[in-house]
């Protein structure tokens, strides 16, 4: 018979496989600390960078801005107002004339149903140099005049128009007048 006895003071074990990988875990987990470190330290640059340009960039606002209140100053003297009255005066009648006819009354002609007739336009620049068209159609019933809002919005040269108000026919006048307001892709 054999009794299992261990004279030593700690008895044998295996440890060989744990200690390699510990080992190698320990060795990633250093890596992945040194990567950090090094992506810690490139944001901290880059945030840096952008402080930097962030004040470069309100330091020249800040330089514009006042070169404008400036500009203004002057422009609002007493002497400059005759200036800046007609310079205002001579660049929207400079603006009306940008818009050609013809190519208007073209793009129109596209559009317009053979039983719908102008009645007026009003053709208006608007501060993105853009063209509102102010209509007054009229027709003999309400169903070409609908129609000329259908071709409006699909072509491509006039946005979505908006009909402000009908008038029906009355002794005077024989047809339904609508009042049409559309934007018109014509760049001044």
């Amino acid at each position: 018979m054999r009794f299992p006895i261990n004279l030593a003071s700690e008895p044998f074990r295996r440890d060989r496989a744990m200690i390699v990988a510990a080992s190698v875990l320990a060795g990633l987990l250093a890596l992945t600390l040194g990567l950090l470190v090094v992506l810690i330290v490139n944001e901290r640059d880059q945030k840096r960078d952008v402080r930097e340009a962030t004040a470069q960039a309100e330091v020249q606002l800040a330089r514009l801005a006042s070169e404008q209140s400036a500009l203004e100053a002057a422009m609002r003297k007493t002497e400059n107002a005759d200036v800046l009255e007609r310079s205002v005066f001579l660049n929207t009648l400079i603006a009306r004339k940008a818009i050609s006819w013809t190519r208007l009354f073209g793009d129109l002609e596209g559009v317009m149903p053979h039983n719908v007739r102008l009645v007026a336009i009003r053709p208006q620049a608007d501060q993105k140099n853009g063209i509102q068209l102010e209509m007054t159609v009229g027709a003999q019933s309400m169903e070409p005049v609908v129609d000329l809002l259908v071709r409006m919005e699909g072509s491509g040269i006039f946005s979505v128009p908006s009909a402000a108000n009908c008038l029906p026919p009355s002794q005077s006048e024989p047809l339904y007048r609508c009042r049409v307001s559309v934007n018109y892709a014509q760049k001044l």
